[in-house]
């Protein structure tokens, strides 16, 4: 059911406009919901729909026990829970965001972004940090130690040198790495690093320059043209960082035998279904999720670089080495960059996303108080904030009810901005206050964030009636996350947590958690009949460990021979199954090129699966079981009303 539920929330992001005057399909309590309301659902969850009616009937189902659980957290009043309100302010304010920007000059940042996705830079940088509301002596403290080392480099030092050294940078990475951050791309640094590091020559150190993290000067080392993304897929042989030196050696010795019979002619894809200890890929030809440096994934530089070194599709490397073993990789498919209408409407919702949008913000501000018809008023209101402040401020010390005096600064709309609102933002930002500042200056750079902000919230507060998507967005989210407390509420987290209840369960349907049959044994996979044989024979010796068996063979090769050693599925188990094993050690069998020899310890019959050993499989039964008997309640607790004519009249 988790599924479905996630499906559903998915389903609900991005709809489009509501059409006015529609049929109701739905009414859940006094809840009207449209035709176009629901067809725009529908069609966001089914990439082929179908407009039958036993598959509207179906999908109407799920809707219905969708909004019975909403209106069920509604009525137990999910939606007042502060931690819910908050998570649902949380998302308007990122949804808010791109409604709240100058579209006209977005688009320049939005192609401007695009032009930056086909160059990759690479840089180092040193960074003096300083708080963002530093004091103007820190501040200029910071800037100054930074033009201190920059002049060190420009007289001869190295950068590298001068970053890892005494009074250098302050960037932890900085002392392993010497500042270099490697390759990058758009999106992937801190707005105002990404701009400065595009617009700084190649083998030019750049002017201090500041990010919420502090101050900054950069080198930048290289600029090339994007490589695109690449799919890849590799043999891995795993050996950690921790790993003792013959632990190493015996990885790296297997991941050469491994190259050696590919350069011979071995099939990539059967060395790695017989080889590779990646348990993500081993089963899928050892294929990866294609990565690159403008992309989502990212590799290691060590596995990236080699990958992104194949000149053709079906070239692979030697082996190479990263933190996490010896790798082959082969190369499938190499992407490039796409074009400017392909990324078009993933480049709009990052830059939306981005701190960069902010800079189209002032301008969005003076067309609403255009459209507003903004008056402003402040002068009586800043100069009675100038006489009643000090430097106490800086230490919270200010109190907005001592403000008896409530003056208009500004109107918007007809409504009317005071001294006592103003009051209320500085008692609530005296941290965002820059401490040294004079109190004018202190008091003129707080009004201008608090105009600014008042009037984004004020077109904030309009944009559901002004855009129907915003308010279906809007409304979704909220179902969503009520739904997904509900659930966790009164199914996930009541079936774990009622022990006496999955217990009963388990007692009441004890017979459909049974056991097929299983053998206790100890498995050696051989890449060869020689090597079987040897195993068969090492067996028939009384005092012969599977570790001396597993050494003996793989002496001369690491290929040789692989061991296992467990309870296993007869059924369930592909090598075995069908194999009517015995006690003992048995005939050597083939299985899909391999030769398998079993010493089964014991055979153990079908049976009754004890409540731990069924636990996982109870539980979800369980909430299965408690999610159906409570939506019978819920069905007769909420009244719901389809029409059907409406339904079926969809795709017509």
């Amino acid at each position: 059911m988790k599924k479905v539920v996630l499906i559903l929330i998915t389903a609900f992001i991005g709809l489009g406009a509501v059409a006015q005057n529609d049929d109701v399909i739905m009414t859940i309590n006094d809840t009207e919901i449209t035709k176009s309301d629901f067809l725009q659902i529908y069609l966001k969850n089914n990439n082929d729909p179908k407009y039958d009616k036993e598959s509207l009937d179906e999908y109407m189902d799920l809707f219905k026990k969708f909004k019975l659980k909403v209106a069920e957290a509604e009525a137990m009043g999910y939606d007042t829970i502060p931690k819910l309100v908050n998570e649902l302010n949380g998302y308007r304010k990122q949804l808010a965001l791109p409604y709240l920007i100058d579209s006209a000059k977005n688009v320049a940042l939005v192609e401007e972004a695009y032009e930056r996705t086909k160059t990759e830079v690479r840089a180092s940088h040193i960074l003096i940090r300083v708080d963002p509301n530093a004091a103007p002596a820190d501040t200029l403290r910071a800037y100054n130690q930074l033009l201190a080392l920059k002049q060190r480099i420009e007289d001869g030092e190295d950068f590298k040198s001068v970053a890892m050294g005494k009074g250098g940078s302050e960037d932890p990475s900085a002392s392993s790495n010497g500042g270099d951050l490697g390759y990058f791309t758009a999106f992937q640094m801190v707005y105002p690093f990404e701009d400065m590091a595009y617009k700084t020559p190649v083998g030019k150190i750049s002017d201090p320059f500041r990010t919420r993290f502090g101050y900054h000067i950069l080198k930048v080392t290289d600029k090339r043209p994007a490589r695109g993304t690449i799919q890849t897929a590799h043999i891995m042989v795993s050996a950690s960082k921790t790993a003792r030196k013959d632990e190493i050696q015996k990885a790296e010795d297997k991941i050469n035998e491994i190259y050696e019979q590919l350069k011979a002619g071995k099939k990539f894809e059967d060395l790695v279904r017989n080889f590779s200890d990646d348990p993500s890929t081993n089963t899928k030809d050892g294929k990866l999720p294609v990565f690159g440096t403008g992309a989502t994934t990212r590799m290691v530089p060590e596995f990236e670089e080699a990958a992104f070194a194949l000149k053709n599709n079906g070239d692979f490397s030697k082996p190479i080495r990263t933190d996490y073993g010896f790798h082959i990789i082969k190369r499938i498919e190499l992407y490039p960059v796409p074009s400017f209408e392909e990324l078009k409407k993933e480049l709009e919702a990052k830059v939306a996303k981005d701190v960069r949008s902010k800079q189209t913000q002032s301008s969005f501000v003076a067309k609403l108080k255009k459209e507003y018809k903004y008056k402003d008023k402040r002068s009586k209101g800043i100069k009675y904030f100038n006489d009643i402040l000090d430097s106490t401020y800086f230490n919270g010390m200010f109190n907005a009810a001592d403000v008896k005096n409530e003056t208009m600064m500004f109107s918007l709309d007809g409504k009317n901005y005071t001294t006592k609102d103003f009051a209320k933002y500085l008692e609530k930002n005296f941290r965002s206050a820059r401490r040294g500042s004079e109190i004018s200056e202190v008091i003129d750079n707080q009004y201008n964030k608090w105009e600014k902000e008042a009037i984004l919230a004020y077109e904030e507060s309009k944009l559901a009636s002004k855009y129907p998507a915003f308010k279906a967005l809007i409304t979704e989210y909220h179902d969503g996350i009520l739904l997904y407390e509900i659930m966790s509420d009164m199914v996930w987290n009541k079936a774990m947590r009622d022990t006496t209840g999955l217990k009963n369960f388990y007692e009441e349907n004890k017979a459909d958690y049974q056991w097929g049959e299983r053998i206790d044994a100890d498995i050696y996979e051989c890449y060869s009949q020689a090597s079987a044989d040897m195993v068969q024979k090492m067996l028939k010796i009384d005092t012969v460990s599977p570790k001396m068996i597993l050494d003996t063979i793989n002496m001369n090769s690491e290929l040789n021979l692989r061991h296992r050693s467990g309870k296993f599925d007869t059924e369930k188990t592909r090598f075995i199954k069908d194999q009517n094993l015995k006690e003992g050690v048995n005939k050597t069998f083939e299985n899909d090129g391999k030769y398998f020899v079993i010493d089964v310890k014991k055979v153990i019959p079908p049976g009754q699966k004890e409540f731990d050993e069924a636990k996982g499989a109870v539980t979800s039964d369980y909430q299965n079981y408690l999610e159906q008997t409570w939506l019978k309640e819920l069905e007769q607790k909420h009244k719901v009303v389809v029409n059907t004519d409406v339904l079926y009249s969809l795709g017509k």
